[in-house]
């Protein structure tokens, strides 16, 4: 077996494949489309269907011919941890993942799947119309802060779960009612309702964020599994993590690692916080040597020190730059 960094149609990820493999590997759809007698855009940001002749109004002036049918996006939330997909099919490969309570704008809908964007990112894939909701008096004023938590349905640990949390989950909070208010545990607990509608109650714990710096954050992640489009700790490829502790911070990056390469100023001599880029790979500086990153190659986040060993050297040979995230 021979680890090929690759690029997969713009799914900028680490996987670990033998030769044959990554020859008989699916194609993905293009990061880049080019339209007869128009621009490239990149397809997956630009939401368009040249064969249906549907695209987003923002598209509107920017694509070639006519026919074209524009979109007004409708809003939504995700109602839980939600794949979003190459295409509207169960099977079809996971891009990207939203968390519960996400904003998502949805633009068609083929079946039960919608053509959804999420609008922290403007990231596109397929969701499924049971895992969103257009509800309008949901608004939250809570993140989870806790890595991997749950929702229960009383104030107490033995109560039933209702619902899987991770860190960037967005929640509102309630009032509780008579019988939980005289309960001598609801102290520690807070009353919410979760995107869906459903009321619950989270642990006050998990609404405090124990880490004072995006690497401190990083360091929690460790062993969290790898998962191929995935954003939480349940499961998140490498520039999903990047892209999450990075927004626990406030600061917003792309999604893919070439996205986030283009946003990042190039910086030559690395400090801890900056990311580390490889073709269709992404990393987190905890120094000048050491990165963290969500790998294939071990199936889950490890640390390695560029240079070091014959993983470490066949990164730190491959390596294309250095970001700073302004």
């Amino acid at each position: 077996m021979h680890a090929y960094l690759i690029d997969l149609g713009g799914q900028h990820r680490e996987a670990l494949h033998s030769l044959d493999e990554l020859l008989a590997l699916p194609q993905l759809p293009g990061a880049q489309e080019e339209l007869q007698e128009g621009p490239r855009l990149d397809t997956r940001t630009h939401a368009y269907d040249e064969q249906q002749r549907r695209a987003d109004i923002t598209l509107q002036g920017k694509l070639p011919g006519e026919g074209w049918q524009w979109v007004t996006p409708r809003r939504a939330l995700t109602t839980r941890r939600t794949t979003l997909k190459a295409g509207p099919d169960a099977g079809a490969t996971q891009v990207s993942e939203a968390l519960p309570g996400e904003a998502l704008e949805l633009l068609w809908r083929e079946g039960e799947w919608w053509r959804a964007r999420g609008t922290h990112d403007a990231y596109l894939g397929w969701v499924k119309e049971a895992d969103v909701t257009e509800a309008t008096n949901w608004t939250p004023d809570l993140t989870v802060q806790a890595l991997r938590a749950h929702a229960f349905e009383g104030p107490k640990v033995s109560s039933r779960i209702v619902a899987e949390l991770c860190l960037g989950a967005a929640l509102q909070r309630r009032e509780a009612d008579g019988e939980a208010q005289g309960n001598a545990e609801t102290p520690g607990w807070v009353p919410v309702t979760l995107p869906g509608g459903q009321a619950a109650w989270v642990n006050q714990a998990c609404f405090v964020q124990p880490s004072a710096s995006v690497t401190e954050l990083a360091l929690r992640f460790l062993e969290a599994p790898y998962v191929w489009g995935g954003r939480s700790a349940w499961g998140l490829d490498c520039s999903g993590f990047t892209q999450l502790v990075y927004a626990a911070f406030g600061q917003a990056l792309p999604r893919d690692a070439d996205q986030q390469q283009a946003a990042t100023r190039p910086v030559e001599s690395p400090r801890a916080g900056d990311l580390a880029f490889f073709p269709g790979h992404v990393g987190l500086m905890l120094d000048d040597r050491r990165m963290i990153h969500a790998n294939a190659t071990g199936m889950r986040v490890t640390i390695e020190t560029l240079g070091e060993g014959e993983y470490g050297e066949r990164l730190a040979a491959s390596r294309t730059g250095f970001g700073r995230v302004q």
